[in-house]
């Protein structure tokens, strides 16, 4: 496990205190650093919201978001079972698991055979389930399971903190906005794999470094890109401000069209 990029992230998970703390990207480098780290296939993130009930705020790819979906649409899975127990679920072979056979055969389709779900919880608290996939069976290593709930535990933490620090409903208000920008930021993606032919999981990525390149909060970029006030050009890239290189540039244009409400 790269030692120096587990401390960067328990860093940046930190990093809440920030005035454009952007919920979406932080929630997303959970997931993609859950990923890195880890050693596994894809990772996904459920948080209740004001209601209680869970949604899919973050993955590290399509795949993976299609299966947190049918989780919650088929009311079954690990995830599920770690939001409502608290306590972590694993099942190291899904095709031999009868716990959740509907779910188990969607994973099956998308290629995950392992699944670790770990509990972002704090003392009662519990507000979501970090959902690890591999694509091989198995049982996932102690410092696997270890690691991915200190990740967990850190950023839920720093969500609960910066509630704290603000006022006390603002985590509520904060997934709420999430859930909100998630609907932006999909139809983002979809326009923009149709204008580039790229898939959704590199349109999600581009429209991310974009938004870091620019310091632009990334639901703001979604927004202006599927209301057509800024539209992506093609793959050359603006001069970055941060270390991230940006696979491709948005900018303003009369070319840009409005998506259809």
């Amino acid at each position: 496990m790269d030692g120096h990029l587990l401390s960067a992230t328990f860093v940046e998970l930190t990093d809440t205190m920030v005035a454009d703390f952007d919920i979406i990207d932080f929630l997303h480098v959970l997931t993609s650093r859950s990923v890195e780290l880890l050693n596994v296939s894809a990772a996904g993130l459920l948080l209740a919201d004001p209601r209680g009930e869970l949604r899919v705020v973050a993955a590290s790819s399509e795949a993976a978001r299609l299966l947190e979906l049918f989780q919650l649409q088929s009311d079954q899975g690990p995830c599920l079972d770690c939001f409502r127990s608290g306590r972590p679920v694993a099942a190291t072979d899904l095709s031999a698991d009868p716990r959740w056979s509907q779910f188990a055969a969607a994973a099956g389709q998308a290629g995950f055979f392992a699944v670790q779900a770990l509990p972002m919880r704090l003392r009662d608290q519990v507000i979501g389930a970090l959902n690890l996939f591999r694509d091989t069976a198995g049982a996932f290593d102690t410092e696997v399971v270890d690691v991915g709930q200190a990740l967990a535990d850190v950023a839920t933490i720093g969500l609960l903190q910066e509630r704290s620090v603000r006022r006390k409903d603002t985590l509520n208000e904060q997934l709420q906005t999430a859930l909100n920008s998630r609907v932006v930021i999909e139809q983002a993606k979809g326009k923009l794999a149709e204008r580039l032919g790229i898939d959704v999981t590199q349109a999600f990525t581009l429209l991310r470094d974009q938004a870091r390149n620019r310091n632009q909060r990334l639901s703001d970029l979604a927004r202006a890109f599927v209301e057509g006030t800024q539209d992506m050009t093609g793959p050359a890239s603006d001069s970055p401000r941060t270390s991230r290189p940006a696979p491709g540039s948005l900018a303003p244009g009369p070319e840009a069209h409005r998506v259809p409400d």
